[in-house]
Formats: C-alpha cells, sequence, structure tokens
C-alpha cells in the first residue's frame, strides 16, 4: 500500500493552503483571513474560489475554510498542518521568473513561507 494517495490527500486539505497563509502565521492572522474568506465566499468572490496546491488548484468551499479554522485551534493539528505545509512547499514546481508580487492570493508563489502576506 502506497502512502502517495494519504500525502495527496494531506496536502488538498492542509489548512494553510485553504487559507493561503505561511505556517508562521499567528492565530490572529489565521482568524482575519478565515474571516475574510468565509465573506468572501458568501459572496461569490471569483478569487476566492479556488486555492493553489502543488498538486493544482482545488476549490474552496465554506466547509473546507471552517475545518481548516479548527484544524489550526487545535495546537497538535496545527503542528501537522504546518509539516504537510513545508513538505508541500518542497513540491511546488520551481517559479523561473520569480514575480516582486504574487499575481493572487495564496498563489504558489506565496509558498515561499518567510514572507508574509500584505494584507
Amino acid at each position: 500500500m502506497s502512502g502517495a494517495p494519504l500525502l495527496a490527500e494531506l496536502v488538498r486539505e492542509n489548512a494553510f493552503l485553504v487559507l493561503g497563509l505561511a505556517p508562521g502565521c499567528s492565530r490572529m492572522e489565521v482568524e482575519r483571513e478565515g474571516a475574510r474568506l468565509l465573506a468572501a465566499l458568501e459572496l461569490k468572490l471569483q478569487d476566492a474560489a479556488q486555492f493553489a496546491t502543488p498538486l493544482g488548484p482545488e476549490p474552496r468551499t465554506p466547509e473546507r475554510v471552517r475545518r481548516a479554522l479548527a484544524d489550526l485551534r487545535d495546537p497538535a493539528r496545527r503542528l501537522l498542518h504546518e509539516w504537510v505545509a513545508r513538505q508541500a512547499a518542497a513540491l511546488a514546481p520551481a517559479d523561473p521568473a520569480p514575480r516582486t508580487a504574487t499575481p493572487w492570493r495564496g498563489a504558489p508563489a506565496a509558498l515561499g513561507f518567510g514572507r508574509r502576506r500584505a494584507p
């Protein structure tokens, strides 16, 4: 039995990727971004409808955002999501022409994880 399907699922459901945040972000940033995304999804804003993963774009739903928030509120689950997010960053394809700004929130280029996103 291969662990690849499990790893793929962990990447697709990674709370940091769902929220488009870096693993080192604060709890306040998590809560603020979660609230912003839930409001944007309620308003059916296009830029909130998907999030980037190394495996390709995934649909962002209110349920996924709520699950991500719950997971990041629990210290043990947050640690797992931090580890997976860092592994996912290593899987992300290299950007042949680095940009100074990401084209949209949560883009693969934002997986640099050392930088914080602009509000």
